[in-house]
This record gives C-alpha cells, sequence and structure tokens, in this order.
C-alpha cells in the first residue's frame, strides 16, 4: 500500500468471529451443511407489538431526517422506567440515560471519553474481546484480572488491590458474565463500588443478558453511592431479539454522559425516529413475554448440555445467558484442538473459550441460538463423527 495504515491497527487483529464467518461461509459455497453454534445472535423474533409499531412509525413523512444526538426524550422515560421496574434504579431519563446504537458501540465511547494513552484499564480474563481491542485502540494498557471456575467466575477484588493501581482508570465487569453464565451477587456490587471508590476507578459494568434464564435483575447502579464511581450498558439486542436494530444504552451520572456525549456526538448523527420508537414499545413488553423466550432457551439449554455431555465436558447447568460454557475433558490437547475437530468432522462451529482470555483455555461455548430441530441436528453429527 502507498498509504501506510495508522499504528493503532496494528495493535489489533480483525474480530475472531469476523474471519470464523469467512470460513463457515467458504465451506457452505463448497456444499458443505455448517451449523453455526458460535454467535449469539438471538434466531426469534422481536415481540408483535415491537414490529407493529416499527411498521407504523416508519410510514410516517415526518421521521426520515436526522435525529437527536442523545435519543428522544419517549426512548430515554422507557428505559427510565424499565430501570425502575426491573432493576429498582430510579434514573433522570433527562441527563442520566444515553441511547447508543447498541451497546458494544458504548465500549469504544466510554474509553474514548475516559481513556489517556498510557491510563491502565482493568479487563476481565475471561471476557468479552471488544473490551481488550478497545483499549489497545485508543492508547490504554491492559491489565487482565482472573476470573476462574473454583471462585464462581467472580473477580478476587482482594487480590487486585493488592497490586498497584496507581495508573489504573477503569475497570470492565460483565454480570450476568459471557462467557462462564455467572450472575453477581449483591455484595459482589457493594464491593465494586467501594473499590471503585476508594482507588478512584470507574466501575464498568456490561449488562446485557440480565434477561436471558435469569430473573433476578441485578444493576449496579442499585448500589449506594454507584452514581459517582459507575457506569452501566445495556442493550435490547439479547433481551428483545433486536441485535441487528443496534439499540442500547448508557446509564450513569450526569457528567459522566456528558463526557461521552462529547465523543458520541462526533460518531454518529442519532438512530432512525420509528426505530426509537420501536424500541420505546419493547421497553414495555409484558413479564409473560420475556417468560416465554426464556422457556425456549430453557430447551434448548438441555440440548446443548446433552451435546457437552456427549463431548465429555463438565458444565453448571445453571448457567444464564445466551450460551452454554463447558471445561472440556483431560484428555484433549485443547480447546482449539477440540473445536477444530467439531468443525471439520461434524461441520459444527463452536467457540474455543481461549478467544477469551487464557482462563478460557479449557472450555467451549455453545450459542443457544438455534431452534431445537437445528440443536438436535448437531447432537447428533457429535454423537456419530465425534466418538
Amino acid at each position: 500500500m502507498k498509504v501506510k495504515p495508522a499504528d493503532r491497527t496494528f495493535t489489533v487483529e480483525e474480530y475472531y468471529f469476523s474471519t470464523k464467518l469467512k470460513q463457515i461461509d467458504e465451506m457452505r459455497a463448497s456444499g458443505i451443511d455448517v451449523i453455526n453454534l458460535g454467535i449469539g445472535s438471538p434466531d426469534m423474533v422481536p415481540s408483535e407489538n415491537t414490529i407493529n409499531r416499527l411498521i407504523t412509525e416508519v410510514k410516517r413523512p415526518d421521521v426520515h431526517g436526522y435525529q437527536s444526538y442523545i435519543g428522544i426524550l419517549p426512548l430515554r422515560k422507557a428505559f427510565a422506567e424499565w430501570y425502575l421496574k426491573y432493576f429498582n434504579v430510579r434514573l433522570d431519563p433527562a441527563n442520566e440515560i444515553l441511547p447508543l446504537m447498541g451497546s458494544k458501540e458504548g465500549i469504544m465511547h466510554i474509553s474514548m471519553a475516559f481513556i489517556n494513552p498510557g491510563d491502565e484499564v482493568l479487563v476481565p480474563d475471561p471476557g468479552y474481546p471488544t473490551y481488550s481491542s478497545v483499549t489497545k485502540l485508543v492508547g490504554g494498557i491492559i491489565r487482565n484480572y482472573d476470573l476462574k471456575e473454583e471462585n464462581g467466575w467472580l473477580p478476587d477484588l482482594a487480590r487486585i488491590q493488592k497490586e498497584n493501581l496507581n495508573k489504573v482508570k477503569l475497570m470492565w465487569v460483565n454480570y450476568p458474565n459471557m462467557p462462564s453464565g455467572a450472575k453477581a451477587s449483591p455484595d459482589l456490587f457493594k464491593s465494586l463500588i467501594d473499590f471503585g471508590n476508594r482507588h478512584n476507578i470507574l466501575i464498568c459494568n456490561d449488562n446485557p443478558y440480565s434477561f436471558i434464564l435469569n430473573n433476578e435483575y441485578q444493576s449496579i447502579l442499585s448500589v449506594k453511592g454507584a452514581m459517582e464511581t459507575s457506569l452501566e450498558l445495556n442493550s435490547l439486542s439479547k433481551s428483545h431479539n433486536m441485535a441487528g436494530w443496534r439499540i442500547g444504552m448508557i446509564a450513569g451520572a450526569k457528567e459522566y454522559i456528558k463526557s461521552i456525549i462529547k465523543v458520541k456526538s462526533n460518531m454518529d448523527s442519532g438512530m432512525l425516529f420509528p426505530l426509537q420508537m420501536a424500541a420505546v414499545e419493547a421497553l414495555g413488553n409484558k413479564e409473560s413475554w420475556y417468560a416465554e423466550i426464556n422457556s425456549v432457551y430453557t430447551r434448548r439449554r438441555i440440548i446443548a448440555g446433552a451435546i457437552m455431555d456427549v463431548l465429555g465436558c463438565n458444565y453448571n447447568k445453571n448457567q444464564t445467558g445466551l450460551f452454554l460454557w463447558g471445561r472440556i475433558p483431560e484428555s484433549i490437547e485443547s480447546c482449539t484442538a477440540l473445536t477444530d475437530s467439531i468443525l471439520e468432522k461434524a461441520h459444527i462451529f463452536i467457540t474455543p473459550g481461549i478467544i477469551f482470555g487464557k482462563n478460557g483455555e479449557r472450555y467451549i461455548r455453545i450459542s443457544l441460538c438455534a431452534d431445537e430441530k437445528t440443536l438436535i441436528k448437531a447432537k447428533e453429527r457429535v454423537e456419530k463423527e465425534m466418538k
């Protein structure tokens, strides 16, 4: 190339699932029927009232222009009502909620708003790869902290506090957790807020899995003093089957939100009005709708567990979220050796835990975003091909 890319592009690799999906596309183009159990993209539809609201709004002639950078007030009010109803958190829709084009984008907005080159960021291992990649892109320094099965996949704050934290500015946490499916306790959130306050660290809880196979809705913002030192991301992608709609939010103190708006307003021009109004409708879904969705995921998790059983993996049957996380047998060399073999022999894509960090090396992850027929077909293939 005549023009050299920016140095920051050499600090990260193409997203793992981006490259893997290309491989799957190539296999399918050659005639191989690949079952994808790797991606957490809900395959069920949003509620009927959500879709009908979108159709109604999109037909209006006056809603197709640029929108506010901070989201329309009805959407911010709907998020506030949702948080009060399910998380018992009272938020001011005027200045403590910022709608986003998906919470993944919010990770970038937060990092750009608060991390200077050289600042350190506490990142969970295993954890969502975007926490690390975005930290690198903004010039931050990753400080991994361990999450381990023997500790319930919770951070060991006592151990972390023995280290020098002078340069740490931000800490990513994610509960209900991905990839492990572990839930937080109120005591953990209280400890995290105390930790953030004592060390002047911004605690950012990424909370998109709170409604999936879980009815104990928790927010870090419910802890006394949380607004002083924490932010929370949430999303309609998983909880409302709206991943492609790209609708999320950040909640936090007014001054934190103002800093994030400075970044966001220079990166986008607001969400389409009909999408925002449809999101308002979705946030008003009845509790019975969430229960119906979870009944489907419960049945799917049982089949995914049967696949784990065939592979000889150990797993917690009470995990939350869109995935099943399991430990591979000691006789298998590595998680990538197992998942590569499954893809080659059974033509099923399952995610190796190593992509989430070194502590994921002995684990694999099965997505529940496939119908029961497909999961049963995958189980039969594993039984036939992986003996």
